[in-house]
């Protein structure tokens, strides 16, 4: 009986655990293993959604090889992923943070969101990397036409597009860099190229082989002078 009792509150307890687990809403339980783990800083942290978790799952080379850490949970949208930022990336002080997100927002995820506070969620959290030392690069969203498990959604590439305008501008005037996967994977429409998916909006393994050149030349190159730089300098120049 005593035997039985124990064996009980064991499942209770890890019911309990798993419960807390999935009522997490940022999802911080998904990384929380791998982060204790580290034995040292990784050089970059790839903080995203599905896009992100696929990479490793399709190259996890390019994230071992390159000391990178993959930050990615698959249908998360850019409030959940704020919410996790410090334990998913401040807290292992990465010389570097990707921010590649905005699509599940747009599929309304999590409800319908407009394009303007997706991009704030993204502003802010390179604004935290930043004022905790890490340089932080924003993506562009990739291409895509179309929400698979969303078809109520309509005009998916005009958002895309209004969105990463919105980071363009954002990251030129602030001096981060901004990482276009867009223009090399994307069709005239706004399409994600079928050679470079194959549900039209995940990238498949060529996608990735095409977007790993361009990250890594991105965190080779230095920070864009932002226009208040300019605009200071400009004034200094008069006097």
């Amino acid at each position: 009986m005593k035997k039985f009792f124990l064996s009980l509150v064991a499942v209770i307890a890890v019911s309990s655990i798993a419960s807390a687990q999935a009522d997490d809403w940022a999802g911080h339980p998904r990384y929380a293993a791998a982060n204790d783990a580290l034995t040292r800083a990784p050089e970059v942290v790839f903080m995203g959604n599905s896009i992100t978790d696929g990479w490793d799952d399709n190259h996890p080379e390019f994230f071992t090889d390159n000391n990178f850490a993959c930050r990615g949970i698959s249908g998360q949208v850019t409030g959940q992923m704020l919410c996790r930022f410090y334990a998913d990336v401040v807290n292992l002080k990465p010389k570097a943070v990707v921010i590649l997100a905005g699509i599940n927002d747009i599929a309304g995820n999590k409800g319908p969101m407009d394009d303007r506070h997706i991009a704030e969620n993204i502003f802010s959290m390179a604004e935290i990397a930043r004022q905790n030392g890490i340089r932080p690069l924003i993506a562009s969203c990739l291409p895509c036409d179309t929400i698979p498990w969303n078809a109520a959604i309509v005009n998916t590439a005009g958002h895309v597009a209004n969105l990463n305008q919105m980071l363009s501008d954002y990251a030129e005037a602030n001096g981060i860099t901004y990482v276009d996967y867009f223009s090399a994977l994307g069709n005239p429409d706004g399409s994600l190229k079928s050679e470079y998916t194959n549900d039209r909006l995940h990238p498949n393994r060529a996608g990735y082989d095409v977007m790993e050149p361009i990250v890594l030349q991105a965190l080779k190159s230095k920070a864009p002078v932002r226009k208040s730089d300019v605009r200071r300098h400009n004034k200094r120049g008069r006097r």
